[in-house]
């Protein structure tokens, strides 16, 4: 069975319902994680680590290969400078590696923006915190576990 993903264990600390998800070979694109899931890539939600300060980040969770406007988040945060955190800034802020990326169970509490896309889906799969494994919910769950994130349009199309 192996080990129990950290963003699992965050999520039954809050009672949050939820399954895991292993995949039996290594994923290289959305569509192959969806599919394998029997999911359809925009359930597929990427948690995007952002640097908009010294030190200091917020997480944008977006449905799919959905792409954030970056004239959006801007406009939403109300600042101009702002960046895509690198590998290392992503590992040392959430304690996972880029392309685990869950915004639960991370080592201190970051701001969540959730693009609309997320809450058109009824199920959505998230990172785990662990390579080549997920963890399924309905959006209505996540939102209930995310209660501090704010629900904005940051696509292109959102």
């Amino acid at each position: 069975m192996g080990q129990i993903p950290p963003v699992s264990i965050a999520l039954e600390k809050l009672g949050i319902p939820h399954r895991i998800f292993r995949h039996e070979n290594p994923v290289t694109s959305f569509e192959q994680a969806a599919s394998e899931r029997g999911q359809k890539p925009g359930q597929v939600i990427r948690s995007i680590l952002f640097r908009v300060g010294d030190n200091e980040f917020l997480m944008a969770l977006v449905a799919g290969p959905a792409q954030i406007s970056w004239k959006k988040l801007r406009q939403h945060l109300g600042q101009s400078r702002l960046t895509m955190a690198t590998e290392d800034e992503v590992l040392e802020v959430t304690g996972y590696r880029v392309g685990t990326v869950g915004p639960f169970g991370l080592p201190r509490p970051l701001k969540v923006l959730v693009d609309a896309s997320v809450m058109q889906q009824a199920e959505i799969s998230i990172g785990s915190g662990m390579r080549n494994t997920a963890v399924i919910l309905q959006s209505a769950d996540l939102k209930r576990a995310l209660a501090d994130s704010e629900i904005v349009a940051l696509t292109e199309n959102g």
